[in-house]
């Protein structure tokens, strides 16, 4: 399982900075999609997965991720936040019967409901997050807001493609 994971975490971070990051909707004044799909590496981490490794894969893939897209920091401090409220949100999406020990939050192993609720709230706390940070300012509220429902859409969209076609089983 650890082979499984260090190769999706090398693909997800490689499609991101090789070929997410050149594909550019900045037509005129609407510059508001980006699409992310790295997180998927944090969110696709079995479910009992110390905190601590979740935190420090999150660190990684947001830093080297951060060097391609010459935002210091901008990336790492948004993987790292998803990385550490991602088991408060486990916990809280926590079925009856609880989880197995070596469990892959999938749709697979969970179900496309849970699935979705799970995937779409970390996606959108990334963005937000993402976002404010890059912006640093409230001022631009506007901007932040259009650039995370945007990017969050468009990015979920990409992260279910790419369940529904790589279908990981854990």
């Amino acid at each position: 399982m650890l082979t499984k994971n260090i190769v999706r975490a090398i693909f997800l971070v490689l499609l991101q900075v090789l070929i997410l990051k050149r594909i550019d909707f900045g037509s005129y004044d609407f510059y508001y999609v980006h699409i992310i799909v790295y997180p998927l590496l944090i969110l696709l981490l079995p479910v009992k997965t110390p905190n601590a490794i979740v935190v420090t894969v999150a660190f990684v893939a947001g830093l080297f991720v951060d060097m391609f897209y010459d935002s210091p920091g901008v990336h790492t401090s948004a993987a790292v936040f998803v990385g550490f409220i991602r088991s408060y949100l486990l916990k809280v999406l926590e079925p009856y019967e609880g989880y197995s020990v070596d469990t892959s939050p999938t749709i697979r192993a969970m179900g496309i409901s849970w699935f979705l609720s799970y995937a779409s709230t970390l996606m959108f706390v990334y963005m937000i997050f993402y976002f404010s940070v890059e912006a640093f300012s409230f001022v631009y509220i506007q901007d932040i807001i259009l650039r995370t429902i945007f990017s969050f859409i468009s990015s979920l969209v990409i992260i279910f493609m790419y369940i529904f076609i790589v279908n990981p089983k854990n």
